[in-house]
């Protein structure tokens, strides 16, 4: 199941899962720790960098799956 949504603040992402850190980094999201990360949605994010937010989730809950197995 899903547990990363676009919805989902960065620094949210960041603090409750910080084994995600690599892949977002990996993904051009170098902003995590810029002030604005902590409350800026992934999808606001994503536009920001250029990146489709989608994507980027289901990468994240695959790394998540890959993680916790």
């Amino acid at each position: 199941m899903a547990k990363i949504s676009t919805d989902m603040l960065v620094g949210q992402i960041v603090n409750e899962y910080p084994e995600l850190i690599d892949t977002l980094l990996e993904a051009g999201m170098h902003c995590l720790g810029c002030p604005s990360s902590q409350m800026e949605s992934l999808e606001d994010a994503c536009m920001v960098h250029g990146l489709n937010p989608v994507i980027l989730a289901a990468a994240l809950n695959k790394k998540l799956e890959e993680v916790n197995a």
